[in-house]
Order: C-alpha cells, then sequence, then structure tokens
C-alpha cells in the first residue's frame, strides 16, 4: 500500500505533503523534504521499528510506503478521525460497536483490516469523504 504526496518548492523552501495523512513539512532542498516527510510520519506513527520508504516519481510526485502496512494503516485511520474531530469512543460508536476498542484495534495495528472493512472505518471517521485508489508508479 502507497500513498500518494507532492514536493514542491515554496520561496526558498521545499514542501512536501501527502493529503491523505493530512500531513506536510519542508526541507531546504527537494531531498531534504523527502527525508523530512519520512520522519514525520514515522514519528507521527509512533510505533517500534516502524519505518517509512519514499518512491520518487516524475515532477512533483512521490509516494510513501511502509514495510508495516498495519502501521500505516492505522496511522491513516488516526489522521483522518483526528481531522474528524471524533474520540475513539465516537468512532466506535459511528461504526455500531458498543466498545472503543472495535475500532481501536484497527488504529493500533492489531487487526488487519479487509478492502470493505477499511472503507467502512474511513466512512465512520471521515463521512461524506471519497478515498481515491490508483495504480502506483514504478520505481
Amino acid at each position: 500500500m502507497r500513498f500518494s504526496g507532492k514536493v514542491y518548492k515554496d520561496g526558498r523552501f521545499w514542501l512536501a505533503e501527502v493529503p491523505i495523512l493530512d500531513a506536510m513539512t519542508q526541507g531546504r532542498t527537494r531531498k531534504e523534504a523527502l527525508r523530512m516527510v519520512a520522519d514525520l510520519l514515522e514519528s507521527l506513527a509512533n510505533r517500534p521499528d516502524f519505518s517509512v520508504k519514499i518512491h520518487p516519481g516524475k515532477q512533483e510526485d512521490f509516494e510513501v510506503s511502509a514495510p508495516d502496512t498495519r502501521g500505516l494503516v492505522g496511522l491513516l485511520l488516526r489522521r483522518q478521525r483526528e481531522r474528524s474531530g471524533l474520540s475513539l469512543g465516537e468512532a466506535a460508536e459511528r461504526l455500531g460497536a458498543k466498545s472503543r476498542n472495535a475500532y481501536a484495534r484497527y488504529e493500533r495495528g492489531t487487526s488487519t483490516p479487509t478492502l470493505e472493512k477499511l472503507n467502512e472505518l474511513l466512512q465512520a471517521v471521515s463521512a461524506g469523504r471519497d478515498f481515491v485508489l490508483h495504480h502506483s508508479i514504478e520505481t
């Protein structure tokens, strides 16, 4: 699984962002901005041994992936939940679950959702938003 991002120059600095994760950072060079986005996502995931790989693309495009897909999915779910201003309990309630752990286990990465379940989880925390899947760029 990979998430797409953009890197571009803004004045003296290069900005790197991964919109689906609501994450942005900067660097003095393009290369540094890409290194910084990997560091940012690893810090946000806050999981032991979690690492992010950057896949440079053409022009402004790049993608991020992680050997630990559960960690990447958990980060996606947490960032979307936080973006919506929901607590774990509220997210679970939107799923129709009685316990916040029903949602939290995916966010913690202890369970890996199917594609259908991931869509259900994302709709619970990001109602009204569509998430578009596309083929990855070649590296």
